[in-house]
């Protein structure tokens, strides 16, 4: 399987940008007032499939390198981030019990995204502050 490694790769990437957008877009759906349109049916079954693939394509790159996920430190870092980002997430679409709770889970969601995407590009725990030294 590893000579589909690159083509593995370049579907998470792309799963990864689109669930980040598809959150993106839900969360400033609830956040504008409207959770009917960010909880309907074809938008959760659109999020469920692309998240779906990514953790398909993550679980298969884990496979072709399964000494990746403890020999590299921003690896685990960035599994640990994303259970964050799921937990937050679930509170600003729907578990958040006020507006401004829902409001502060989304911006730590987006902002523990943006840190994920930081440590993959940098390939280290350090993420973007890797850019300030």
């Amino acid at each position: 399987m590893i000579e589909f490694y690159t083509q593995i790769k370049w579907v998470h990437i792309i799963m990864v940008l689109s669930s980040g957008s598809l959150f993106l877009l839900r969360g400033l759906l609830v956040q504008a007032g409207k959770p009917r349109i960010a909880m309907a049916a074809p938008v959760r079954y659109l999020s469920y499939t692309i998240d779906t693939t990514l953790l398909t394509a993550a679980l298969m790159l884990l496979t072709i390198l399964p000494g990746a996920l403890f020999a590299n430190g921003w690896l685990t870092v960035k599994l640990v981030l994303l259970v964050v980002y799921v937990v937050l997430g679930t509170y600003a679409l729907k578990r958040g019990r006020t507006p401004r709770a829902r409001a502060i889970s989304y911006l730590a969601a987006l902002a523990t995204f943006v840190a994920m995407y930081g440590i993959a590009r940098m390939h280290s725990p350090l993420g973007w502050i890797l850019l300030l030294r």
